[in-house]
């Protein structure tokens, strides 16, 4: 399963992706968790030290790498330069699996000694901070189009979790990166900018059959949860309070349990996940939905190539991921 973790600036996404990381991992289940925000800070979310977290080489600055790996020999891409981060696979591609050997996850960083994770593996990966380079030639896009790649060519099978810790606010929907997932986890504050980013998101996302289920955070009383169900309806599953263990894991102390509520917010969003249908025909047609859209908007002026030919209509995933 991929999952998204997605919210205004400051509502608690990535202390909360890091919660459900170290949940899964505590659970003896295996899980790659992907640093996907503009601000790096799920590895250090995760325990390791600052300078650790620093050294984890960045996908965003290995695009050229990864993109020749997962061309392969397909022939309907000519070189690597004509990949973009909306490149779907085709015959002849790559495929990654999950925590595989390849350069995407052999760039991770093995996190879990000492956190309580039962000895189960997390591999950190992280797009890699916006730069001095980067400013007034680039967008972070330039970084989570690794991230993009790397969902776009990954079978995931049954009992494998993808965790990634999107940028704040309304980025997400800046190409088909939003529809790589097959649940998003909308973080949100018991607030008006709190709710507002949540029918931000259900604009966007309401003809793109995505799933959003909003996870409350921060709510201290019971006006709180009110507040978010007068405002989400349904699509509120679950919410985290204040807690002592997330203060602590903040401060880098280890050992702290989680309050019994919260720690039942967490498995509430494992079942949730855990219910997801796999749908690879879906995860396809939109991949090749949004390769042409940003084909016919950019790409191909800015390749010289008509990258709609990169489509490969025969291409279909292994028949043992689809159920």
């Amino acid at each position: 399963m991929k999952v998204a973790f997605v919210g205004k600036g400051g509502s608690g996404k990535t202390t909360l992706s890091a919660l459900f990381v170290r949940h899964l991992a505590g659970r003896g289940l295996p899980v790659v968790a992907v640093d996907a925000d503009i601000n790096q800070h799920l590895g250090v979310a995760l325990g390791l030290d600052e300078d650790r977290a620093a050294k984890i080489p960045a996908l965003g600055d290995r695009l050229p790498e990864i993109k020749d790996y997962l061309r392969g020999d397909n022939p309907r891409i000519a070189s690597a330069s004509a990949m973009v981060k909306t490149t779907p696979p085709g015959a002849g591609s790559r495929l990654l699996r999950f925590r595989g050997d390849d350069p995407i996850h052999e760039a991770g960083q093995e996190v879990g000694a000492g956190l309580g994770t039962g000895g189960a593996g997390i591999t950190l990966l992280a797009t890699g901070p916006f730069n001095d380079d980067d400013l007034g030639v680039a967008c972070y896009h330039s970084k989570t189009g690794a991230v993009e790649l790397y969902l776009n060519h990954l079978m995931d099978g049954p009992g494998e979790y993808v965790v990634v810790d999107m940028t704040a606010g309304a980025d997400t929907f800046a190409s088909g990166l939003f529809t790589r997932f097959d649940l998003m986890f909308l973080v949100a504050e018991p607030t008006r900018k709190g709710v507002g980013v949540y029918r931000q998101y259900t604009e966007y996302a309401r003809n793109y059959d995505v799933a959003i289920r909003v996870v409350g955070n921060k709510v201290q009383i019971e006006e709180d949860v009110a507040y978010l169900r007068d405002h989400v309806g349904g699509d509120l599953l679950t919410w985290v309070g204040q807690s002592a263990a997330v203060r602590a894991m903040e401060q880098g102390r280890q050992g702290v349990p989680l309050e019994d509520g919260n720690a039942a917010a967490l498995d509430r969003m494992l079942a949730e996940v855990d219910a997801r249908a796999k749908d690879w025909e879906k995860f396809q047609r939109q991949a090749v939905e949004f390769h042409v859209k940003n084909a016919r908007s950019w790409a191909n002026k800015a390749t010289g190539e008509n990258l709609e030919e990169q489509v490969d209509p025969g291409f279909h995933f292994p028949a043992a991921y689809a159920g």
